[in-house]
């Protein structure tokens, strides 16, 4: 029997809003205005999810898994009510990492860099306007993901990086080269990362830049609506 997707549900306080979050798989993680519909449009999204699983070369693991089930309920914060976005970690994502699963998870995360570089190379240079991401076009979502990163997400494993690295592909390789050893590095010591965890840093920073590039997916010009 194929194990269960375990997954942690992140409750908005003030909003009917949750987040379902396929922790053990970084960055397939969906929202809607109750459980139910958070879990669905997680499941429709597993069609997507599976090309990074291609990519970080665990393909075979994903098309094994079972269904989602939910092993944990937590209250979010306001940009769980504000952006329907988790931002708390998992029990399970306090832990330190076996040297495996660290590599593992570092897979993923460098397997949606792949898929967003991907995305941003062939989809249209203005995208559609609505509210699937609004108004930014692709240049602005693919500055905006690097931005972000460079600028916070990095930092919490001690990385400090010009954010000109964004501009030139080595550069940025370099980058997220070194933004994967302070993460090992982090994780091996048992350190925190901030006020966040090592595991959350995987899972969040994955989430981001998944979550831009189906963005950027879902509103190309150059393919028919």
């Amino acid at each position: 029997m194929a194990d269960s997707i375990r997954v942690m549900m992140e409750l908005g306080r003030k909003k009917p809003v949750a987040v379902a979050v396929a922790f053990d798989w970084p960055g397939w993680e969906r929202s809607g205005s109750s459980e139910e519909a958070a879990l669905r449009m997680l499941g429709t999204y597993c069609p997507r999810y599976a090309k990074v699983a291609k990519l970080a070369g665990i393909a075979d693991e994903f098309s094994n898994i079972g269904d989602p089930v939910v092993v944990e309920r937590i209250e979010g914060i306001g940009m769980t009510d504000f952006y329907g976005i988790s931002m708390r970690a998992a029990t399970p994502e306090e832990e330190q990492m076996s040297d495996g699963a660290c590599e593992r998870k570092i897979a993923l995360l460098r397997a949606c860099w792949t898929y967003f570089d991907g995305v941003a190379s062939r989809v249209s240079a203005e995208l559609r306007k609505g509210p699937r991401g609004g108004g930014r076009d692709r240049d602005r979502i693919v500055q905006h993901v690097n931005n972000v990163e460079i600028s916070d997400f990095s930092k919490k494993v001690g990385l400090s990086t010009p954010i000109e690295a964004q501009l030139d592909p080595d550069a940025l390789r370099a980058y997220r080269d070194a933004f994967c050893a302070a993460i090992r590095d982090f994780n091996a010591r048992g350190a925190a990362a901030r006020n966040w965890t090592v595991q959350f840093v995987i899972r969040h920073s994955a989430y981001h830049v998944l979550d831009h590039a189906w963005e950027m997916e879902d509103r190309d010009l150059s393919t028919s609506s």
